[in-house]
């Protein structure tokens, strides 16, 4: 399976390579790209071999290039950048009318599946109070994370009529209705996420923490696996665990 990586000049662009480099799930570098063309790798407009699959880690501002790429040279894509745009999504939409698209706010397997129960348990106890945590290092520039607002939309999933309150100050009694959503910046943590889903009479927290970087690489090599096989249409991590 041939990568062309955009981004590699990045931290996680480097995981990436490292994971090639092991030929992790029989992954190759075809080319690898920059979204400024700086040092040894070009811009991804200036690529010009034919690989199997691109993977974005780069920013959501390279939307538009990535994916207008991804359709000129009919390859399939894997984002996973975050913090986009509903312009930004929409542009994500189109391109998956024509290629395979794999857009995830996080990469991880284990989220996942975090994912899944945090939907599970919300139905499971609809009359519970739900709060998610979020923790990232101090350059992490969106906040909520990505993956905490795919965490609030699951259980929204199930609870139509939850509404999302970001953080809370001064006089804000908690509605039935809310899903509060709570970011937190500092130091060099990767990543943790929490759903905390209580009554008045016992508490569930389900948390996920991630220990090392590399391990969204891994997921992003096994999403373009995945990806590979498919027909155009737009993918999540949810599609890959039930295929």
């Amino acid at each position: 399976m041939k990568i062309i990586l955009n981004g590699a000049n990045g931290r996680m662009g480097k995981e990436i390579i490292k994971c090639t480099e092991k030929n992790y799930r029989g992954a190759e570098l075809a080319a690898g790209a920059d979204l400024f063309g700086d040092g040894e790798y070009k811009h991804i407009y200036d690529i010009d071999v034919k690989g199997d699959c691109i993977i974005d880690f780069t920013s959501h501002l390279a939307t538009q290039e990535v994916c207008d790429y991804a359709v000129k040279t009919n390859t399939p894509v894997v984002l996973s950048a975050t913090g986009h745009t509903k312009d930004e999504v929409e542009i994500i939409k189109k391109a998956s009318e024509s290629v395979p698209v794999f857009f995830a706010s996080n990469m991880s397997v284990g989220v996942a599946l975090l994912v899944q129960l945090a939907k599970l348990t919300a139905k499971a106890i609809p009359d519970a109070d739900i709060e998610i945590v979020e923790i990232h290092h101090n350059r992490k520039k969106d906040a909520p994370s990505g993956t905490a607002l795919t965490l609030a939309n699951a259980i929204k999933e199930v609870r139509k009529d939850a509404e999302f309150v970001y953080g809370r100050s001064g006089n804000a009694p908690r509605d039935a209705k809310d899903i509060g959503i709570h970011a937190v910046r500092m130091g060099n943590i990767v990543g943790t996420h929490e759903v905390i889903v209580g009554t008045d009479t016992q508490t569930i927290t389900l948390k996920h923490e991630a220990h090392d970087r590399a391990l969204f690489a891994e997921g992003a090599v096994c999403a373009a696996e995945f990806l590979i096989q498919q027909k155009p249409g737009l993918y999540s991590m949810q599609d890959m665990l039930e295929f």
